[in-house]
C-alpha cells in the first residue's frame, strides 16, 4: 500500500463523509460508518493485496456490503450510493496500481462526482412522497387533479399503490415538482424509503 495514496484517501473520506454527506442528511451514524467501512477496506485489501486475489477481493466486499445493508435500518437511494463510494475509495486505496496516481486519481474523480451527483441545487424542486388521501379515488385524471392541488405542484408521475374503498382512503406513490423551489437541507425524510405523509 503507498502511504501517499492512503493518505489521499483519509482526507477523501473526510471530505466525502463530513463536508459532502454530513452537511448535506445530517445523519452521524452513518458518518461514521462511511469512515469506518472506508478504513477497514483499506486496512483488508492492502493486507491482502496481490494480482491473485485482488479482483475477488472487490468482489467479495461489494457482495458483504450489500448483504449488510439489506439486514440493516432502511437507507435511501442515496445513502447507498455513498457507501459503495466509500468502499471503493477504500480499495483503490489499498490496492496496488500501475501507475500508482491511477487509484489516487480515481479517488478524487469519485469524491467529485458524488459533491456534483448529489447536489441540493441539481433537480431541487423535485420532490417524492408517499401519501394517504382520506377519498378513494379510482379515476386517474381526478386523482391527479387531487393531488396537483394538495401539493399546489406540478405531478410528473404518480402510481397508485391502494384502494381502500372500506375505508375511504388512497394510497399514491407521487413525484412531482415544486415551482420556484429555494435551496433545501437535504433531509432523509424527502427520500422515497423515508417518507409517508397523511393528507387530511
Amino acid at each position: 500500500m503507498n502511504l501517499v495514496s492512503l493518505g489521499i484517501d483519509l482526507v477523501a473520506i473526510v471530505l466525502l463523509a463530513f463536508g459532502i454527506y454530513f452537511q448535506r442528511y445530517r445523519r452521524r451514524e452513518v458518518m461514521v460508518a462511511m469512515i469506518g467501512l472506508n478504513v477497514a477496506v483499506v486496512a483488508v485489501s492492502a493486507a491482502l493485496s496481490s494480482a491473485s486475489v485482488g479482483l475477488g477481493l472487490g468482489l467479495g466486499l461489494f457482495g458483504v456490503l450489500s448483504i449488510i445493508r439489506l439486514r440493516s435500518s432502511e437507507l435511501s437511494h442515496s445513502e447507498v450510493a455513498y457507501y459503495f463510494v466509500s468502499l471503493a475509495m477504500g480499495l483503490l486505496a489499498g490496492l496496488a496500481f500501475d501507475p500508482t496516481w491511477l487509484g489516487q486519481l480515481l479517488i478524487g474523480l469519485l469524491v467529485v462526482v458524488m459533491f456534483l451527483a448529489d447536489h441540493p441545487a441539481l433537480f431541487r424542486g423535485y420532490r417524492h412522497q408517499v401519501l394517504t388521501l382520506d377519498r378513494a379515488i379510482t379515476d386517474e385524471k381526478e386523482l391527479q387533479t387531487e393531488l396537483a392541488t394538495l401539493l399546489g405542484a406540478e405531478i410528473k408521475q404518480f402510481t397508485v399503490q391502494r384502494v381502500d374503498q372500506v375505508r375511504d382512503t388512497t394510497l399514491v406513490d407521487v413525484r412531482y415538482r415544486v415551482r420556484n423551489a429555494a435551496p433545501l437541507a437535504r433531509d432523509t425524510a424527502t427520500e422515497p424509503t423515508a417518507h409517508d405523509a397523511l393528507a387530511n
